[in-house]
């Protein structure tokens, strides 16, 4: 069996306690009422006792929790037993335990999203997992074009762009208007749709690393469908910061993380293919360990941490007893606690917009005039050395270079209000 804390689906702080401090075994199940998020999302005493589950060092203010995401201490307990328990049993436990215990894993996994396991295929990340969908979609013929954004991720981009050598089709991108509304977002891909009579191919990105813009994807899923353009979906940041349903998504491919917002060991992700659609990617690197009409024959990772993996459901178990609408809540809370506060300061430019819909807790700033990747570094490192706020700058926008906050469940008013200080003094500058 993997040892794992099942945590109760509740929000409510003493479930959350009860369930990550009792040993590692099934946790009964009680009905118990969800808080209303929008209450919740200010709550001192939940959230205390929500950070009260993380280790964190609070010596700097850690703002840039995008890059992957803290285990909580339930889950990292979890981790260094599923650690132990592997190194001790070795090989005896790979060959003879594993492969069941990890199909329960993808289970629980394909249950959370609300897909089937059969859609699904646990990669190392979501760069693994959309670098393969891109390369590996089979339906491009030469003369097609493919699309991408400009706040779509590098390391898609670069896949999108393979495509030329390897499919022999034109490489289309674009840029997102700023100041972003729903309105100019959706006016720039219904226009590049409309202006691009060959495009079969669109990367979309639901909550971007450069900005947190979030984007109406089903709207835009629909128009690219329209014209015959399949979608490959970035999920890698909206999965845990959003309430997400594939269904009203529309998409048919995409890729998501599970070590950023859902907190488990880092190198895992996953992919996602609709049922009726595996046919449009190619098998990896001509697997033959599973049929061509398993998913699982699309991603060949070799030798897994084995230990990671097993931990991805205690990382589901807190995921869901806090509770994706009170995270949503909460980030987007936290989020609109410094730019609410730094709005008045004239140099400073918010990217992301106010607008509940486009942005969670991710959101990037730029003082105006600073786009080179040299004044960004520089107030990166000031806010950092000086001030003790870690941010992280982030280029690729087409309008210039800017510097992203990534506030977590874990992240205090009073951290962002350092950095509301900081920002201050360095507008001043």
């Amino acid at each position: 069996m993997i040892q794992r804390r099942n945590f109760l689906t509740s929000g409510l702080l003493t479930t959350v306690m009860a369930a990550a401090t009792r040993p590692a075994q099934a946790a009964e199940s009680v009905a118990l009422p969800v808080p209303d998020p929008s209450k919740l999302a200010t709550d001192a005493g939940f959230w205390s006792g929500v950070r009260d589950l993380y280790d964190v060092d609070r010596s700097t203010a850690n703002l840039e929790n995008g890059y992957w995401g803290i285990m909580a201490r339930p889950v990292l307990e979890t981790y260094v037993e599923n650690i132990q328990r592997v190194n001790r049993q070795n090989t005896v436990y790979a060959r003879k335990s594993f492969d069941a215990d990890f199909a329960d894993v993808r289970d629980r996994v394909a249950g959370a999203l609300g897909v089937s396991p059969e859609e699904i295929a646990i990669t190392r990340g979501a760069t693994e997992a959309l670098q393969t969908l891109i390369v590996g979609y089979n339906k491009l013929q030469p003369g097609d074009t493919v699309l991408y954004a400009d706040l779509d991720y590098d390391s898609m981009q670069y896949a999108m762009g393979m495509l030329e050598s390897r499919r022999a089709v034109t490489v289309k991108t674009f840029a997102i208007p700023e100041p972003a509304t729903r309105e100019a977002v959706l006016e720039t891909y219904r226009k590049v749709l409309e202006e691009t009579p060959k495009a079969r191919l669109l990367l979309l990105t639901h909550l971007s690393h450069r900005t947190g813009l979030v984007m109406p994807v089903r709207e835009i899923t629909a128009m690219a469908r329209a014209k015959g353009v399949d979608v490959i979906l970035d999920a890698a940041h909206s999965w845990g910061q959003l309430p997400l349903d594939m269904t009203d998504l529309g998409v048919d491919f995409a890729g998501f993380n599970l070590h950023k917002w859902i907190g488990a060991p880092v190198g895992l992700g996953f992919l996602y293919i609709r049922k009726g659609r595996l046919a449009d990617i190619d098998t990896h690197m001509g697997d033959k360990d599973w049929p061509a009409e398993d998913i699982r024959s699309r991603i060949h990772t070799g030798t897994l941490n084995f230990a990671a993996a097993l931990t991805i459901p205690a990382a589901l178990d807190l995921h869901q007893a806090i509770g994706v609408t009170a995270k949503h809540a909460r980030v987007s809370h936290l989020r609109n606690y410094w730019v609410e506060r730094v709005a008045g300061i004239g140099a400073i430019e918010i990217l992301t917009p106010n607008d509940p819909a486009l942005h969670a807790g991710i959101t990037s700033f730029r003082i105006k005039g600073k786009v080179s990747k040299d004044d960004n570094a520089a107030i990166v490192n000031r806010l950092r050395d000086e001030f003790k706020v870690l941010t992280v700058r982030r280029a690729g926008v087409a309008a210039g270079q800017c510097i992203r906050v990534s506030p977590a469940v874990y992240t205090t008013e009073a951290e962002l209000d350092r950095l509301v200080v900081a920002l201050t003094a360095v507008a001043a500058a």
